[in-house]
């Protein structure tokens, strides 16, 4: 049975606006939307993004020795552990600003 978009968006107000764990075209921010319920879109998206937190600890507690004073690496070691703690965390920032957008806002008094 066809369903008209008229009738789709009866059923199915957009509401949510969702900025996705990758890139879109051209590397430009992806955002997904939706009415709010879970779709395989957005349970890929939770997933992904559990997987890039999961990777940044991994990341940090690696990194951790490779910085302490006694250790002994060259610039490029250097280069390259500060090359993926950047990665982590601009993969964490992106789930933040995800996650802080999709929080209500809160009320103000009297309201």
């Amino acid at each position: 049975m066809a369903t008209s978009y008229e009738e789709l968006m009866t059923v199915s107000q957009p509401s949510h606006v969702r900025l996705l764990p990758w890139k879109g075209p051209e590397g430009k921010t992806a955002h997904l939307i939706t009415d709010g319920t879970p779709t395989p879109l957005s349970l890929l998206a939770d997933k992904i993004e559990r997987q890039q937190i999961e990777t940044a600890a991994v990341i940090v507690e690696l990194a951790r020795p490779m910085v302490g004073e006694e250790a002994k690496l060259t610039a490029d070691e250097l280069r390259w552990i500060a090359g993926r703690l950047i990665e982590s965390l601009t993969d964490v920032l992106n789930i933040a600003e995800s996650r802080a957008q999709r929080l209500p806002a809160y009320e103000e008094p009297g309201e």
